[in-house]
């Protein structure tokens, strides 16, 4: 993977994961015109090699995403996400990015599990002992502790960014941030 492919695949990362954190969205307008420009880029570098190579990655991230969509573990612009990637980095990268995708998810499944545990934790213990404070306190803590009983929804496009771009990164190491005649 050159500079510029790693250069473009990291801002549509970056974008994806932007939206997906503030709208709980990535939206199709970012994902399906990077799914075209890595088929795109692979056909004019390599012709038609390089197409069948990023449309048979595009099917990878596509295909590793999909059991976990149908089984509403994950959002169609996830497996959309992870499935341009895959166009970026063809069969072996999209499945080495789902695999540390994986990963990150894992941690940060955990990580916000262990935050929005104590968060609520605190905060109701401080309602309840703060008596007076405020009239509705009882009403807000039975609502905190309801929101933790739930599984949290996850930005999941913020662990798709960091495991591929982990992937790469470990995979190419410093020929995957700067152009072949600086290293």
């Amino acid at each position: 993977m050159d500079a510029l492919h790693f250069i473009f695949l990291s801002i549509i990362l970056t974008i994806a994961t932007v939206t997906d954190l503030r709208e709980r969205r990535i939206p199709n307008k970012l994902t399906y015109p990077a799914m075209l420009l890595a088929l795109s880029w692979h056909y004019m570098m390599t012709g038609a090699d390089g197409l069948l190579f990023a449309s048979i990655g595009l099917a990878a991230g596509l295909g590793v995403m999909l059991i976990p969509f149908l089984l509403g573990h994950m959002g169609a612009g996830d497996v959309k996400l992870m499935a341009a990637a895959g166009a970026f980095l063809g069969p072996a990268g999209a499945l080495k990015a789902f695999l540390f995708t994986s990963m990150v998810g894992g941690i940060y499944a955990v990580a916000v599990l262990a935050w929005r545990s104590s968060l609520t934790t605190w905060l109701a213990s401080t309602m309840k002992d703060s008596s007076g404070l405020l009239a509705t306190a009882g009403t807000w803590v039975q609502t905190l502790q309801g929101r933790s009983q739930g599984a949290p929804q996850l930005a999941y496009g913020a662990a798709i960014a960091a495991g591929t771009i982990l992937s790469v990164v470990l995979d190419h190491g410093m020929r995957a941030f700067v152009p072949a005649w600086w290293v």
